[in-house]
Protein backbone atom coordinates (compact mmCIF):
# COMPACT_ATOMS: atom_id res chain seq x y z
CA UNK A 1 0.00 0.00 0.00
CA UNK A 2 1.16 3.64 -0.80
CA UNK A 3 2.23 5.72 2.32
CA UNK A 4 2.92 9.39 3.45
CA UNK A 5 6.62 9.00 5.42
CA UNK A 6 8.26 11.72 7.59
CA UNK A 7 11.13 11.75 7.95
CA UNK A 8 12.09 13.69 11.00
CA UNK A 9 14.94 15.28 12.80
CA UNK A 10 17.14 18.28 13.49
CA UNK A 11 19.25 20.37 11.77
CA UNK A 12 22.33 18.39 10.52
CA UNK A 13 21.03 15.04 10.89
CA UNK A 14 20.73 13.87 7.65
CA UNK A 15 17.46 14.07 5.98
CA UNK A 16 18.46 15.74 2.94
CA UNK A 17 21.27 12.96 2.21
CA UNK A 18 18.32 10.13 2.83
CA UNK A 19 16.08 11.75 0.03
CA UNK A 20 18.65 12.05 -2.36
CA UNK A 21 19.44 8.65 -1.36
CA UNK A 22 15.93 7.33 -1.73
CA UNK A 23 16.20 9.00 -5.27
CA UNK A 24 19.16 7.58 -6.40
CA UNK A 25 18.17 4.01 -5.69
CA UNK A 26 14.78 4.32 -7.44
CA UNK A 27 16.00 5.84 -10.44
CA UNK A 28 18.36 3.35 -9.94
CA UNK A 29 15.89 0.80 -10.73
CA UNK A 30 14.23 2.55 -13.03
CA UNK A 31 11.52 4.54 -11.48
CA UNK A 32 11.24 8.48 -11.96
CA UNK A 33 10.21 10.46 -9.08
CA UNK A 34 9.05 13.72 -8.75
CA UNK A 35 10.71 16.20 -6.24
CA UNK A 36 9.74 18.86 -4.19
CA UNK A 37 11.38 21.54 -2.15
CA UNK A 38 11.03 24.71 -0.80
CA UNK A 39 13.90 27.16 0.07
CA UNK A 40 16.90 24.62 -0.05
CA UNK A 41 20.44 26.33 0.86
CA UNK A 42 21.69 25.54 -2.35
CA UNK A 43 19.01 28.07 -4.13
CA UNK A 44 15.56 27.57 -6.19
CA UNK A 45 14.60 24.28 -7.46
CA UNK A 46 17.31 22.26 -6.15
CA UNK A 47 17.24 19.42 -3.52
CA UNK A 48 21.17 19.75 -1.66
CA UNK A 49 22.94 17.88 1.34
CA UNK A 50 25.61 19.33 3.06
CA UNK A 51 27.78 16.45 1.91
CA UNK A 52 28.12 18.13 -1.31
CA UNK A 53 25.11 16.34 -2.93
CA UNK A 54 22.32 18.21 -4.74
CA UNK A 55 19.74 17.54 -7.78
CA UNK A 56 17.43 19.61 -9.57
CA UNK A 57 13.84 20.07 -7.49
CA UNK A 58 10.54 21.36 -7.97
CA UNK A 59 10.46 24.84 -6.28
CA UNK A 60 7.09 25.03 -4.37
CA UNK A 61 5.45 28.55 -4.52
CA UNK A 62 2.87 29.75 -2.05
CA UNK A 63 -0.53 28.96 -2.69
CA UNK A 64 0.62 25.67 -5.25
CA UNK A 65 -1.53 23.10 -5.05
CA UNK A 66 0.96 20.26 -5.42
CA UNK A 67 -2.13 17.63 -6.12
CA UNK A 68 -3.13 19.12 -9.45
CA UNK A 69 0.51 19.47 -10.50
CA UNK A 70 0.95 15.99 -10.50
CA UNK A 71 -2.41 14.98 -11.99
CA UNK A 72 -1.27 17.56 -14.84
CA UNK A 73 1.84 16.61 -14.94
CA UNK A 74 0.70 12.93 -15.52
CA UNK A 75 -2.28 13.84 -17.87
CA UNK A 76 0.64 15.45 -20.25
CA UNK A 77 2.29 11.86 -20.31
CA UNK A 78 4.84 12.73 -17.79
CA UNK A 79 5.73 9.96 -15.15
CA UNK A 80 5.82 9.66 -11.33
CA UNK A 81 6.12 6.88 -9.55
CA UNK A 82 6.81 8.33 -6.23
CA UNK A 83 6.98 12.02 -4.91
CA UNK A 84 9.72 13.23 -2.81
CA UNK A 85 9.44 16.42 -0.51
CA UNK A 86 12.02 17.60 1.09
CA UNK A 87 11.69 20.88 3.42
CA UNK A 88 8.25 19.82 4.06
CA UNK A 89 8.13 21.82 7.42
CA UNK A 90 7.84 25.04 4.69
CA UNK A 91 4.57 23.79 3.28
CA UNK A 92 1.25 24.78 4.63
CA UNK A 93 -0.53 22.74 5.83
CA UNK A 94 -3.24 22.77 3.22
CA UNK A 95 -0.20 21.59 0.74
CA UNK A 96 0.56 18.38 3.26
CA UNK A 97 -3.18 17.74 2.72
CA UNK A 98 -2.89 17.56 -1.30
CA UNK A 99 0.27 15.08 -0.38
CA UNK A 100 -2.15 12.78 1.38
CA UNK A 101 -4.66 12.89 -1.78
CA UNK A 102 -1.46 11.89 -4.19
CA UNK A 103 -1.41 9.28 -1.77
CA UNK A 104 -4.76 7.94 -1.60
CA UNK A 105 -5.78 8.74 -5.23
CA UNK A 106 -3.36 8.49 -6.86
CA UNK A 107 -1.55 5.66 -5.39
CA UNK A 108 1.85 7.16 -4.76
CA UNK A 109 4.29 6.94 -2.06
CA UNK A 110 5.15 10.28 -0.49
CA UNK A 111 8.55 10.70 1.32
CA UNK A 112 8.22 13.63 2.97
CA UNK A 113 11.50 15.24 4.96
CA UNK A 114 11.37 18.23 7.63
CA UNK A 115 12.19 19.67 11.02
CA UNK A 116 9.55 19.29 13.38
CA UNK A 117 9.96 22.52 15.18
CA UNK A 118 11.40 25.41 14.63
CA UNK A 119 14.24 27.56 16.65
CA UNK A 120 11.78 28.72 19.32
CA UNK A 121 10.42 24.76 19.84
CA UNK A 122 7.48 25.65 18.40
CA UNK A 123 5.81 23.35 15.42
CA UNK A 124 5.74 24.65 12.27
CA UNK A 125 2.36 23.91 10.42
CA UNK A 126 3.40 21.82 7.83
CA UNK A 127 5.38 19.40 10.10
CA UNK A 128 2.27 19.61 12.27
CA UNK A 129 0.01 18.68 9.78
CA UNK A 130 2.38 15.82 8.71
CA UNK A 131 2.12 14.33 12.42
CA UNK A 132 -0.62 14.46 12.01
CA UNK A 133 -1.74 12.74 8.76
CA UNK A 134 1.72 10.72 8.21
CA UNK A 135 0.56 6.70 7.94
CA UNK A 136 4.46 6.72 9.25
CA UNK A 137 6.60 9.04 11.16
CA UNK A 138 10.68 8.13 10.98
CA UNK A 139 13.20 9.85 13.42
CA UNK A 140 16.68 9.90 11.58
CA UNK A 141 18.76 7.66 13.63
CA UNK A 142 21.58 9.62 12.58
CA UNK A 143 21.92 11.69 15.81
CA UNK A 144 23.53 15.64 15.44
CA UNK A 145 25.20 15.96 18.36
CA UNK A 146 24.78 19.17 20.55
CA UNK A 147 28.15 21.30 21.25
CA UNK A 148 28.19 19.41 24.94
CA UNK A 149 28.29 15.71 23.06
CA UNK A 150 24.80 15.27 23.75
CA UNK A 151 22.18 14.22 21.62
CA UNK A 152 20.90 17.69 19.63
CA UNK A 153 17.26 17.74 19.85
CA UNK A 154 16.33 21.37 19.29
CA UNK A 155 16.97 23.82 16.26
CA UNK A 156 18.50 27.21 17.71
CA UNK A 157 18.94 30.43 15.40
CA UNK A 158 21.70 32.59 16.00
CA UNK A 159 23.15 36.04 14.84
CA UNK A 160 27.67 36.10 15.60
CA UNK A 161 27.16 32.83 17.72
CA UNK A 162 24.42 34.17 19.79
CA UNK A 163 21.16 32.64 20.01
CA UNK A 164 18.06 34.62 19.49
CA UNK A 165 14.43 33.69 20.44
CA UNK A 166 12.94 36.24 18.31
CA UNK A 167 12.02 36.66 14.41
CA UNK A 168 10.37 35.48 11.69
CA UNK A 169 9.44 31.39 11.97
CA UNK A 170 11.18 30.93 8.42
CA UNK A 171 14.50 32.82 7.65
CA UNK A 172 17.08 30.78 5.20
CA UNK A 173 20.27 30.12 6.80
CA UNK A 174 22.54 27.07 7.79
CA UNK A 175 24.96 26.07 10.92
CA UNK A 176 28.13 27.25 10.55
CA UNK A 177 27.31 30.59 9.09
CA UNK A 178 30.31 33.45 9.58
CA UNK A 179 29.97 35.86 12.76
CA UNK A 180 27.24 38.74 11.66
CA UNK A 181 25.32 36.38 9.56
CA UNK A 182 22.12 34.40 10.85
CA UNK A 183 23.30 30.97 11.15
CA UNK A 184 21.74 27.63 13.30
CA UNK A 185 23.12 25.42 15.57
CA UNK A 186 21.48 22.56 16.72
CA UNK A 187 21.53 22.17 20.81
CA UNK A 188 20.34 19.92 23.35
CA UNK A 189 17.61 21.22 25.41
CA UNK A 190 19.31 21.77 28.40
CA UNK A 191 21.72 24.42 26.60
CA UNK A 192 18.96 25.64 24.32
CA UNK A 193 16.81 26.36 27.61
CA UNK A 194 20.13 28.43 28.81
CA UNK A 195 20.41 29.71 25.57
CA UNK A 196 24.15 28.72 25.50
CA UNK A 197 25.70 28.01 22.06
CA UNK A 198 29.12 26.95 21.29
CA UNK A 199 30.41 30.06 21.23
CA UNK A 200 28.82 31.81 23.82
CA UNK A 201 30.16 28.55 26.04
CA UNK A 202 33.74 28.99 24.47
CA UNK A 203 33.12 32.88 25.66
CA UNK A 204 32.53 32.03 29.45
CA UNK A 205 35.03 29.26 29.87
CA UNK A 206 37.36 32.10 28.81
CA UNK A 207 35.69 34.74 31.23
CA UNK A 208 38.34 36.29 33.78
CA UNK A 209 35.60 34.80 36.47
CA UNK A 210 35.77 31.47 36.05
CA UNK A 211 39.21 30.91 35.58
CA UNK A 212 41.08 29.31 38.62
CA UNK A 213 42.92 31.73 40.82
CA UNK A 214 46.02 31.69 42.45
CA UNK A 215 46.16 31.58 46.26
CA UNK A 216 50.12 32.00 46.12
Amino acid sequence: MPELVFFSGTMDCGKSTLALQIEHNRSARGLAGMIFTRDDRAGEGKLSSRLGLVTDAVEVEDGQDLYAYLVDHLSQGGRADYVIADEAQFLAPEQIDQLARVVDDLGLDVFAFGITTDFRSKLFPGSQRLVELADRIEVLQVEALCWCGARATHNARTIGGEMVVEGAQVVVGDVNQSAGEVGYEVLCRRHHRRRMTAASARAAALSPDVLPVSTS
